[in-house]
């Protein structure tokens, strides 16, 4: 069957702008690789024709390099057309870039935009939750500072003082040690000098009268007063 009606052909797939540019790329290294020659055979036509005398000899050499110099500018004008078709071709491929990046950031832009709506439609981040966990957060740090409260009581105090009460008194000894200090010449009576008792003398002993002597004839012992 498909000798008598034969078999498609396959359509060639199209080039794309990475290929042509390389494309572009090879023909234009290939025509600066014979402009490099041309130049090289120019420079030795110019030496032919600087030594050559002038005459036949000199006007022939002149007609080759002119012919390569020729044959050189067309080179040259074909690799500047190459070099602005590839520069379109970059110009289109940087479009083409652009425009995948594009649609890759609206892409993303999407995906974020439907992960941030589930976010904010789920239980977690409901604001009447967020509410009733911040009032629980409250209610548990008030318990806690009830239990520290609780946990540095004084056992030593009463706990029936009564706070006015003490104050109350804390005023009254500042009115007395105020009128204190009155009465005793600006300072509080613990601060002031106590009179102390006079320290005891020593008795004096007067002397015997001379001429007095005791029961055995012995002068008389001084008396005290």
């Amino acid at each position: 069957m498909k000798r008598i009606f034969g078999t498609k052909k396959e359509k060639p797939k199209p080039v794309t702008l990475d290929e042509a540019s390389s494309r572009l790329t090879v023909r234009g290294d290939t025509l600066d690789e014979k402009i490099a020659k041309l130049d090289a055979q120019l420079l030795k036509h110019k030496e032919n024709i600087k030594r050559a005398r002038p005459g036949p000899a000199q006007e022939s050499a002149k007609r080759r390099a002119l012919s390569v110099l020729k044959q050189k500018k067309l080179y040259e004008s074909q690799r500047d057309q190459l070099y602005s078709q590839q520069f379109n071709m970059d110009q289109t491929t940087f479009v083409m870039e652009s425009a995948k990046d594009t649609v890759n950031t609206v892409q993303a832009l999407k995906g974020a935009s439907k992960e941030m709506r589930q976010a904010f439609n789920s239980k977690e981040l409901n604001i009447d939750s967020i509410d009733k966990l911040q009032d629980e957060l409250a209610d548990m740090a008030d318990i806690n500072n009830e239990i520290q409260s609780a946990m540095a009581q004084n056992y030593a105090l009463p706990d029936d003082l009564d706070e006015d009460e003490l104050m109350g008194e804390l005023d009254g000894l500042e009115d007395d040690l105020a009128a204190e200090m009155d009465t005793a010449g600006g300072a509080p009576s613990y601060m002031q000098e106590q009179d102390l008792p006079a320290a005891p003398h020593p008795a004096h002993t007067q002397p015997a009268h001379a001429g007095e002597e005791d029961d055995f004839g012995l002068p008389a012992v001084p008396q005290r007063n």
